[in-house]
């Protein structure tokens, strides 16, 4: 049985954050695992929440971010703090069902995979979590990430778990900035890396709008050209 460390980044998620960690308990139960919100300031009266959540539940831990709101830095401030050799990362707004995790654990273990990805099945367009413009958006960002070599169907996944040696002996060479944390790791490390993909779909987005804004698609565009640059030199 392998023992897994969920990090979750979050923002200014109260309304979701008990719904979660209710779901993790239910679909994990009998599983060894902690999770680690990491939370980017959110002054929404998250804090009291997750000191509420930890008090009941142990393996339920939080870190307040102070720094620069960023999801990526969110979720490698996680990794750090992770007890655990295997990475879950996956979203605060109950896009990401944690029913699936175990799935992705069975395929890691079964194949002697070192990453999973819970993936969209963009080309269908069946997936009620996925509204028409977001999954154009995402079959043509995914499409420009071909060029360095299909590893994954989804590199703009944000739902996938890996073994934590990867982020160890590859963290200096992550871009490190964004919400695309998933193909950073695959597309900027140096180390070989066995990837599978494993279907998911998306549930409905509980909040008041997507991630994506001019901050964060300059922040692909940034990251695209610093795995350009290393696949160059």
């Amino acid at each position: 049985m392998i023992k897994i460390s969920i990090i979750i980044p979050v923002y200014k998620e109260f309304n979701n954050i008990e719904k979660l960690s209710l779901k993790i308990k239910k679909y994990l139960k009998g599983s060894i695992y902690e999770v680690i919100f990491v939370d980017d300031s959110s002054n929404d009266g998250s804090e009291e929440l997750f000191k509420k959540i930890n008090k009941r539940y142990k393996n339920f831990k939080y870190i307040i971010r102070k720094k620069n709101r960023d999801l990526t830095q969110s979720c490698f401030d996680g990794i750090k703090k992770a007890q655990y050799d295997y990475i879950q990362i996956m979203d605060g707004d109950l896009q990401h069902n944690p029913k699936y995790i175990i799935n992705l654990k069975n395929i890691l273990v079964k194949k002697n995979m070192d990453l999973v990805v819970g993936g969209r099945d963009l080309i269908s367009g069946d997936n009620p979590g996925l509204a028409f413009v977001r999954r154009m958006s995402s079959i043509f960002i995914v499409f420009m990430f071909y060029i360095f070599g299909k590893k994954t169907i989804d590199p703009m996944s944000g739902f996938f778990l890996f073994k934590k040696k990867i982020y160890n002996n590859n963290k200096k060479y992550f871009f490190g900035k964004g919400y695309k944390i998933l193909a950073d790791i695959i597309f900027n490390s140096k180390t070989n890396i066995a990837i599978s993909d494993y279907i998911i779909t998306f549930d409905l987005r509980f909040k008041d709008k997507s991630k994506m804004n001019f901050i964060t698609l300059l922040n692909l565009i940034k990251l695209y050209l610093h795995v350009l640059k290393n696949k160059i030199f």
